[in-house]
């Protein structure tokens, strides 16, 4: 398994980003960025009209690469337009201007962006951005349906919202992070095709009354980087989310709860009454242990010389225990979470009674300080019969990681034809 991981992460697809001269072109910076960090190579194109908005310098720094602008650099050998569409797996133009998107229609090759286009047999992304009565046009409209018909590239937005003028409509380019997810879906190998995984994340919380309530640090970032990351291996994704302000992840169905008794119900309801539902169950969420044995339907208030009070606590149903003890077999895969604040020691002892307590298949193990609102997180992935140590790792690559045990697991499920 650890061949094929490192096989996998060996891999590093190449875009080309091409940008176009709108006032949305500064984004193009954080759509460069985005793929980078989502393990890209980038190859910035600018048009001469992007430069009056955003500097090449801008894009070389965040690439690392040089900025193609013309196709008539002395210093390049060969047809450069051919050169770039041969390297890149996938073209995104993002922005696209109503300009562009007409010489696309026509077959034009007039600079360097539209001849790459011309020219390449790759997955080609489109991230309009113009104002609404520009993307509502009848010529727009003719030049859109124009490339629908050719079935050559996809379109990413635009989307409805406040534009530069101080209007409101459809013509706003998408957000660099719906175009990078937009970018992962179409290149990442879908090895996960026809597997239903369910996934909690973020925190609960619990209340005491309509102001007041108990939960816990979690941010919800490693659930959504696995929902992300199996959405985009061609999984068929539930993501049961506690309370946060993450933007559901693209072909991802969601399903929003408050405590944990609405996740347990959340959950039970996403897996069947039978479990046959899905093929595993990755619970990423933190779930609060406890909640207040009331709720009240009005604030409390602190009396006069009050200077302590009493909490009465009940203890909240432990979601995974229940599913291990009611599951015949190893379906669905059952995978936990164990954040804790001891040594690695300690924490590993934690994770393996917690494997066999639950009858769980694999634990993600790691420390609080490690994970909670952190990009990145180190963590150790335990089974009954192993461990494995993982460096500090990006959590969409940890995600990577847990699905490919998901994976594997499956494929073991099999029966042999």
């Amino acid at each position: 398994m650890a061949a094929e991981t490192r096989k996998r992460e060996a891999r590093r697809p190449t875009v080309a980003l091409c940008v176009c001269g709108s006032i949305a072109a500064y984004k193009a910076a954080e759509v460069a960025r985005g793929l980078r960090e989502a393990g890209f190579r980038v190859l910035p194109v600018m048009t001469q009209a992007a430069e009056e908005f955003l500097g090449a310098s801008t894009l070389a720094g965040l690439t690392g690469e040089t900025v193609y602008r013309t196709m008539w650099d002395p210093d390049f050998a060969g047809e450069m337009h051919v050169a770039l569409a041969q390297e890149a797996d996938a073209i995104v133009i993002a922005p696209a201007t109503a300009d562009l998107i007409a010489r696309l229609a026509q077959g034009r090759a007039d600079d360097l962006v539209a001849a790459l286009a011309l020219v390449s047999t790759k997955p080609i992304l489109v991230a309009p951005a113009m104002h609404p009565a520009m993307w509502s046009h009848p010529a727009t409209r003719r030049n859109v349906a124009l490339l629908d018909g050719d079935g050559r590239l996809e379109w990413v937005g635009p989307v409805d919202g406040p534009v530069a003028s101080g209007e409101t409509g459809v013509g706003r380019m998408a957000s660099p992070a719906q175009i990078v997810e937009a970018v992962q879906m179409r290149l990442t190998p879908r090895d996960l095709a026809g597997l239903k995984i369910v996934i909690t994340a973020g925190p609960t919380a619990e209340d005491l009354d309509p102001v007041r309530f108990l939960t816990n640090r979690s941010t919800g970032k490693m659930g959504f980087a696995l929902a992300r990351r199996a959405a985009a291996r061609g999984a068929q994704v539930t993501l049961v989310a506690g309370p946060g302000e993450l933007p559901t992840p693209h072909r991802v169905k969601r399903i929003d709860v408050r405590s944990a008794i609405a996740m347990r119900g959340a959950v039970w309801q996403a897996l069947g009454p039978d479990l046959s539902a899905a093929d595993a169950l990755i619970m990423s969420a933190a779930v609060s242990d406890f909640r207040p044995a009331e709720t009240h339907a009005s604030k409390q208030k602190k009396r006069k010389g009050e200077t302590s009070i009493e909490l009465e606590l009940t203890l909240n149903p432990d979601i995974l225990a229940e599913i291990g003890q009611s599951r015949s077999g190893h379906r669905p895969m059952l995978v936990g979470f164990a954040v804790e604040t001891d040594s690695d020691e300690k924490i590993l002892g934690y994770a393996q009674g917690k494997l066999l307590e639950k009858k769980l298949d694999l634990v993600v193990a790691n420390r609080a300080s490690d994970s909670f609102g952190r990009a990145d997180n180190k963590a150790m992935l335990v089974t009954a019969g192993s461990v494995e140590h993982l460096g500090v790792l990006a959590k969409e690559v940890l995600a990577d990681r847990i699905l490919d045990r998901v994976r594997l697991a499956s494929s073991a499920a099999k029966p042999a034809p």
